[in-house]
């Protein structure tokens, strides 16, 4: 049976944030009075801690260390030589939704200005395939200019993908209406989709006041020839598809994306301390190729403390993920839920779109420490909480899952902070399993 959103949702969406940001924001003014500053800032004591936290790697040991002194021990070590920040490595990684992940991989990271007030900017390509059958090449990049001036984002990718499904919200009991049953699968039985996708997703943002930025881009998303594992039709996706008016084999989600960015993290791929956060509209539009109109708000927030001046690495990490429906409807496997974020690294414990919903809420908490005193080898820890829901009985906020794990960190290139992740996760419905990935969660 259809409904039309509750404003009650709405309300509790607003009333979350107030709270959010209000941690956010507020909060750190006591909380960080005897922890490092945002180097972020053009200050000239934020200028020394970042000397300081940079001085850092003259003593951190990487993979290029440890290459040299398999292949060259006798060779002596220069700590001041300025390291390349270019890492090429095989494409690993591993969790319960793509299986094992084989390919080549090259990350890049470059300051393009002043390290006191630019922002590192980073590259990545992959070129892989899976144990599953799944096939991925993807070039992303997220570049700062001089001063920050500009930020460009994006990433384009072509996929052959194999995508494990368990249905729409958070329903707990069957309903006994045999379609609403199939749509919301309550014993969370996986199904099976092959698809092909090709995405394009560019944004160019203008900094408009210190670590404030405006943006705007386009975003493409074609899904082809999607089978499902079922043989009589008898899926969430069809399900979905035949009641909102869609093609249950092809589908597109083509849109314009407006965004507000305010971000102070001293780097992207492992922060010490700042603040990012991001929130955006998409507004998938008919006239762009898209299947349906239909407008969605997105939510980032993410916030890092480092504990220790002397050892800058340890660090408590909070992460607020969201994707809230406004109007429209988007097809079944372009709505928001589980590792659906821009990384798609999100519910560690789960597989990909195991909780999907019209929106979806998300949390994360980790700490992350060095075990090695040379920072070779780090730890860390998580714990994360979803709620989503549906046209039906699965309100937002009104069910939470959640997960946890822990895991260790390997130093893959100093210069730019670059880690090899490997977790061990632990969800509900007998979800779980090794997430490997490169660089961390958030």
């Amino acid at each position: 049976m259809k409904k039309q959103l509750l404003k009650l949702d709405i309300f509790d969406i607003v009333t979350a944030y107030l709270a959010l940001f209000f941690i956010t924001f507020i909060s750190p003014t006591q909380a960080q009075v005897t922890l490092v500053s945002d180097s972020s800032r053009v200050e000239s004591q934020s200028n020394y801690v970042q000397h300081k936290i940079d001085s850092n790697s003259t003593y951190q040991y990487d993979i290029s260390d440890l290459f040299r002194n398999i292949f060259h021990p006798k060779k002596e070590r220069n700590p001041y030589k300025k390291r390349s920040g270019i890492t090429l490595m095989p494409g690993i990684a591993l969790n319960p939704t793509i299986g094992a992940q084989i390919g080549i991989k090259g990350v890049a990271g470059i300051v393009l200005g002043d390290k006191a007030n630019t922002m590192m900017s980073t590259a990545a390509s992959t070129a892989s395939i899976t144990t599953k059958g799944i096939m991925v090449f993807y070039v992303s990049h997220n570049i700062y200019t001089k001063e920050n001036k500009w930020n460009i984002q994006g990433g384009w990718a072509i996929v052959k993908m194999v995508n494990p499904d368990a249905g729409l919200g958070m329903t707990k009991t069957f309903s006994g209406q045999s379609d609403d049953d199939i749509l919301t699968n309550p014993d969370k039985n996986l199904f099976v989709y092959k698809y092909t996708s090709f995405s394009i997703n560019e944004k160019l943002y203008k900094r408009v006041s210190d670590n404030l930025f405006l943006g705007a881009g386009f975003a493409f998303d074609i899904r082809k020839n999607i089978t499902a594992s079922t043989e009589n039709n008898d899926n969430p996706n069809y399900v979905y598809s035949q009641r909102y008016g869609f093609n249950a084999e092809k589908y597109n989600s083509n849109g314009l994306l407006f965004n507000v960015q305010y971000m102070t993290r001293d780097n992207p791929n492992r922060a010490y301390k700042g603040i990012y956060s991001d929130i955006g509209i998409r507004m998938n539009q008919e006239w762009m190729g898209s299947s349906k109109n239909a407008i969605q708000l997105t939510t980032d927030f993410r916030k890092y403390f480092s504990l220790s001046e002397e050892n800058p690495e340890h660090v408590l990490a909070f992460w607020n993920y969201g994707s809230y429906r406004i109007s429209g409807r988007l097809p079944y496997l372009d709505l928001p839920g589980t590792a659906k974020d821009n990384s798609l690294r999100s519910g560690r414990g789960y597989t990909l779109g195991f909780f999907k919903g019209l929106s979806y809420f998300y949390n994360e908490a980790e700490y992350r420490f060095p075990i090695l005193r040379n920072k070779f080898i780090s730890g860390a820890t998580f714990f994360n909480i979803q709620s989503t829901n549906n046209d039906m009985d699965s309100k937002l906020f009104k069910s939470w899952r959640a997960a946890g794990g822990a895991g260790l960190r390997i130093l893959f290139n100093k210069a730019t902070r670059t880690n090899l992740c490997i977790d061990y996760a632990i969800g509900g419905y007998h979800q779980r399993g090794v997430f490997l990935g490169l660089n961390e969660t958030f």
